[in-house]
């Protein structure tokens, strides 16, 4: 497990700049972001960065919905369920976004996207999976930093609506 840069009370945080401001309005500021020189970009890197389980890891996954972009939260052991995903937004067809629809619906690439704090307002899906730990690590806007929080409160923040989209009896490496 390698030493993270961990931002000090007061000081810049190692958060994309978007990010940061998103923690201060939401009365976030005091969230610890860690910073990972060697990445934290597949939920399999972050896991071994932070010494945790994948499944304690939120994956900030975007799809699109009839074109439209959606959020779907998801746990790092587990795959997202398409179909689920169409059912429960009402679409006729989901597919799992590029990356420039990425960075144009969230303002940040992929491996980096945080649960909250995008460029545009999205709907967010999060899996009742992630409900299941105390703590859950998510992205803070780069590919190399993280932050920990209760997975209701991160649910709450991120306005998403708790589903039950994971793919049933999925192993493997994780979408």
């Amino acid at each position: 497990m390698e030493q993270p840069a961990v931002s000090a009370p007061g000081a810049p945080p190692a958060a994309h700049p978007r990010f940061a401001s998103a923690l201060v309005s939401l009365g976030l500021a005091d969230i610890e972001v860690r910073a990972f020189p060697e990445g934290t970009r597949t939920a399999a890197q972050a896991a071994e960065a932070i010494g945790c389980e994948p499944a304690a890891i939120v994956k900030s996954l975007v799809f699109t919905a009839d074109g439209e972009p959606v959020m779907v939260l998801m746990d790092g052991a587990s795959r997202v369920d398409v179909e689920r995903v169409r059912r429960e937004v009402g679409a006729d067809t989901v597919r799992r976004a590029d990356a420039a629809t990425v960075r144009a619906a969230t303002g940040y690439a992929i491996g980096g996207v945080p649960p909250f704090g995008h460029a545009t307002e999205l709907r967010v899906l999060a899996d009742r999976g992630l409900l299941a730990r105390d703590v859950v690590w998510a992205a803070a806007g780069t590919p190399h930093t993280v932050f920990p929080m209760a997975p209701r409160h991160l649910v709450d923040r991120a306005g998403a609506t708790v589903v039950d989209v994971r793919e049933e009896g999925a192993t493997g490496t994780p979408a």
